[in-house]
């Protein structure tokens, strides 16, 4: 049997700290010991809860450059493990994925086996151009069927709107805004509104246009900072933090203690 998303939600005001996994096996960076990878993992996420982040996000962005796409069994297979090391070093804290590029199906499923809250998903509507490549279809449609067909409904998709690292031209008659509304139409559980990259800061205007597009829970994807987090959390229901929380504020870097619990006394 699967099993079951916790009760644990996201609370008003969220922060959601990144959990950037170690280059995994398979990928050009890969060679760490897959226990490596899990103890790495569980120390940062045992930091951010200490620290008093709200949730985690269990990322494989060392794996660059991406390949958009299914994953193979490997890659599930040791984030599955990655993910239950998590969830024991911070038992108390809801958990999402996302698996990169476009392993949303199996971000899905690695959330229902280790009883995650949710997974991050990227062009859940519209097309896109993106640095790996051309993601031509939305993935709204066959993800949602398949959450269903494996019995994990209770495990939420919050969708980047106008993804970073990505081009719009192609859709640039279609606002920021209306996008909001058709992921809404296309039952998203909740949006995320970011930069144009990893760490660039996010628009506050883009935040209030989507705010005023939609019900839904709002999320800011990228560049937040101390400086940044009161003014967005007037408009947002939570923050993703990747990369300030790391040294130097740069993502690859190791996890600051300092930095991290700065992001908390900000939002206090």
């Amino acid at each position: 049997m699967p099993s079951k998303p916790s009760n644990s939600k996201l609370p008003r005001r969220a922060l959601i700290g990144m959990v950037h996994v170690g280059a995994l096996p398979g990928t050009p960076r890969g060679g760490m010991p897959i226990d490596e990878l899990c103890r790495r993992a569980a120390t940062e996420a045992k930091v951010l809860a200490e620290a008093g982040f709200d949730a985690l996000i269990v990322e494989n962005m060392h794996d660059r450059p991406y390949v958009h796409g299914r994953k193979g069994p490997e890659t599930v297979a040791v984030l599955t493990r990655v993910g239950m090391a998590v969830r024991a070093a911070a038992p108390k804290l809801p958990i999402g994925f996302q698996v990169l590029s476009g392993g949303n199906h199996e971000a899905i499923a690695i959330a229902q086996a280790i009883g995650g809250q949710f997974i991050r998903c990227e062009n859940f509507v519209f097309g896109h151009v993106a640095d790996e490549g051309v993601l031509e279809r939305a993935e709204a449609g066959p993800l949602l069927r398949y959450r269903r067909d494996i019995g994990a409904v209770g495990v939420k998709v919050f969708c980047d709107l106008k993804k970073k690292h990505a081009a719009h031209a192609i859709t640039a008659d279609v606002s920021l805004a209306e996008v909001a509304e058709a992921a809404e139409f296309f039952s998203a559980d909740g949006v995320i509104v970011t930069g144009s990259a990893t760490g660039k800061p996010t628009s506050l205007a883009d935040v209030k246009e989507v705010r005023r597009a939609t019900r839904l829970p709002l999320l800011v994807g990228s560049g937040v900072t101390p400086q940044t987090v009161a003014p967005l959390l007037e408009h947002a229901d939570g923050l993703i933090v990747g990369s300030f929380i790391k040294k130097g504020g740069h993502w690859a870097g190791a996890i600051d203690p300092a930095r991290c619990r700065a992001i908390v006394k900000a939002r206090r």
